[in-house]
């Protein structure tokens, strides 16, 4: 029991796992870059411009970008309440990546989508 302990508190301390894999969330880097170009911007005209993204998701998102430290959200004591988002200087940082990563993809879509219809289970090789 001892080894596996250890064997989690390993994967538990990997940059990889603990930063990176929060990305794999579809919606996260795409709420990035929405408050990249929007910033600050309130909880339901962020919502508007990532239309297929359902309210849970979008609290979900936000909350764990927030914890985080990527996003920043501001309460606003008013009649109605208001919440504003914004990125911190560090979720200010991972934009470059993203718009790199976004462009390797729109550079290599077309040959990735080839070689996935290639080795469709069912196809002759």
């Amino acid at each position: 029991m001892r080894k596996k302990e250890q064997l989690n508190s390993i994967i538990e301390i990997c940059p990889v796992r603990n930063v990176v894999a929060r990305f794999g969330n579809k919606w996260a880097l795409l709420v990035i870059l929405v408050l990249s170009e929007n910033e600050p911007i309130r909880y339901n005209e962020l919502g508007r411009r990532i239309p297929d993204i359902s309210s849970r998701i979008l609290a979900n998102t936000l909350r764990t970008l927030e914890a985080d430290g990527l996003v920043n959200r501001r309460y606003f004591q008013e009649v109605p309440p208001r919440v504003e988002y914004s990125l911190t200087d560090t979720g200010r940082s991972l934009v470059p990546i993203i718009l790199q990563l976004t462009e390797w993809a729109q550079t290599n879509m077309k040959s990735i989508i080839d070689h996935r219809a290639a080795h469709t289970p069912g196809k002759d090789s």
